[in-house]
């Protein structure tokens, strides 16, 4: 006899068709599982067997089970499998039976205790998401899973705790519990621990910078003395950035969820994400890899903040490999199975010390910091110490606190998506050449002036465009729709160098 049920492996972000064929011939009683699964696949014996008997079944005796995993040229991963093997076992062994043509309509997903009882998996919104494409009306996924599953409108989410949950549900001696979305609340502007910038005192010119970032989606170096308050600006920054809309929460949580990194108690991810990288990090995880690729931190950073303090400690041959992302807003990684893409829209924020706060010349930093990857930096911005007199202030002055940038920011940023309105970019980061020659004319005399600081600076081609992104972000945040002189000499001053001779 022969059953065929339906799964679906994880390759990159999306979720593939797996069929699940489980055979029984005559023999003596063993099991086999084919199909180029891994290790934790292989394991799928012993805990579908002690699962069975936990749940008040046996294993087929004197015959000799074959378990095929198609289409077997595909690399299956992780116990996701024990769901649709066990449940094919019982089929084929005539302990359950079942409609097959209520079968056809389903996928099955989840990992076997040796109770019985389902663990969470990762990736199921994927496979919501392939259901709903491969219009497959239902998705069976450990209960504690249904809720991030239940994003996906279209497909129905079945949510069990143990196999013997989900046999009584196929026989109909119980009812499925509708599984319900969770509630898309909105974000609060501010996170109660958030650093507020009302609490960094001084720092006005790196504040203004950083509301400039915000608002356009530019990346920042921030150069300056130990101590200065480079990190805490940088950890200010998350607070000032809008809430991400629905369709970037679930792209955030999809890859969470294939990275196994979704929090139990959030199925659905609202804030935008803050990836702290060390200088000690290898280039594998910050781009990500691996035998079978996963997301890697510029990924995990994808539609919020990619912080990398002490930029000038990172191996060079680590850098080099954000030049592409950040250009291209996507990572693809080949394998010999073949390539996977992960997405990498990222804010990225860096702080160094500059040559003579450092135990490297600048000649030394500028062999690490290559001057293509400074290239792709919109915002060089010098964080002075702040005078004693301001750190010892007790007037009662508050300077402009994050939720006021943040409304500042926003209105910025329903400007861009008015002029982008029917384009596939939401930001003046995202710009290409043709959108600037198109949205953003520039006076004669904004155009001399740029000429001369091309001149004076040596700036390449794409310096020169990324000042006139900034320049459009500034106006945009003046509320002006225009590009004017002003705003052009003002991003001009973001536009310096970090290097000073020893």
């Amino acid at each position: 006899m022969l059953t065929k049920l339906s799964s679906f492996a994880t390759i990159g972000l999306r979720s593939e068709l797996i069929t699940v064929e489980v055979g029984a011939t005559a023999g003596e009683g063993s099991m086999i599982i084919v199909g180029l699964g891994d290790t934790a696949v292989q394991e799928s014996k012993q805990r579908v067997r002690i699962a069975l008997k936990s749940s008040g079944y046996r294993f087929p005796t004197g015959r000799t089970i074959t378990v095929n995993l198609a289409p077997a040229d595909l690399k299956k991963v992780g116990p996701r499998y024990d769901l649709p093997i066990a449940l094919g076992l019982l089929l084929v062994s005539d302990a359950l039976t079942i409609e097959e043509s209520r079968l056809k309509d389903m996928a099955f997903v989840g990992e076997l205790a040796l109770d019985g009882s389902l663990r969470h998996v990762s990736g199921v919104l994927s496979a919501a998401i392939a259901c709903r494409r491969l219009k497959i009306p239902t998705l069976v996924v450990p209960a504690v899973n249904a809720p991030e599953a239940a994003l996906i409108p279209g497909v129905q989410i079945i949510g069990v705790s143990s196999l013997k949950e989900l046999t009584e549900i196929l026989t109909g001696e119980r009812m499925a519990e509708k599984v319900e979305p969770p509630a898309s609340s909105p974000t609060p502007l501010l996170e109660h621990d958030l650093i507020d910038f009302a609490d960094i005192r001084g720092q006005a010119h790196a504040k203004r910078a950083l509301e400039i970032a915000a608002a356009g989606g530019h990346n920042v170096l921030l150069s300056g003395a130990p101590g200065a308050g480079k990190t805490l600006l940088a950890r200010a920054f998350r607070g000032i950035l809008p809430p991400l809309t629905h369709e970037e929460a679930i792209e955030v949580t999809q890859i969470y969820s294939v990275a196994n990194l979704l929090p139990a108690d959030s199925p659905l991810l609202h804030v935008r994400p803050f990836r702290v990288v060390h200088h000690t990090a290898s280039g594998v995880s910050i781009v990500g890899g691996g035998q079978v690729p996963g997301p890697g931190e510029i990924s995990l950073a994808h539609k919020g903040v990619l912080f990398l303090d002490e930029l000038a400690e990172f191996p060079p041959q680590v850098l080099e490999v954000l030049r592409q992302p950040l250009e291209d807003r996507h990572i693809t990684i080949t394998r010999a199975q073949g390539a996977v893409t992960f997405p990498a829209d990222f804010t990225m924020i860096a702080a160094m010390n500059p040559p003579e706060f450092s135990s490297s010349s600048a000649r030394k930093i500028g062999r690490r910091i290559s001057a293509p990857l400074l290239d792709r930096i919109d915002l060089t911005i010098a964080v002075e110490p702040v005078p004693i007199e301001d750190l010892q202030r007790r007037d009662g002055h508050r300077p402009p606190e994050s939720a006021a940038i943040l409304q500042r920011v926003m209105a910025a940023r329903e400007r861009q998506l008015k002029r982008f309105s029917g384009m596939t970019i939401q930001t003046n980061t995202q710009m290409t050449v043709k959108h600037i020659d198109a949205l953003c004319p520039l006076s004669d005399d904004s155009l001399r002036l740029l000429k001369q600081a091309v001149e004076r600076l040596g700036l390449s081609a794409r310096g020169y465009h990324r000042i006139i992104k900034v320049a459009r972000t500034i106006a945009d945040l003046e509320g002006e729709d225009a590009i004017g002189l002003p705003h052009v000499a003002e991003a001009l001053q973001y536009r310096q160098s970090i290097m000073h001779e020893d």
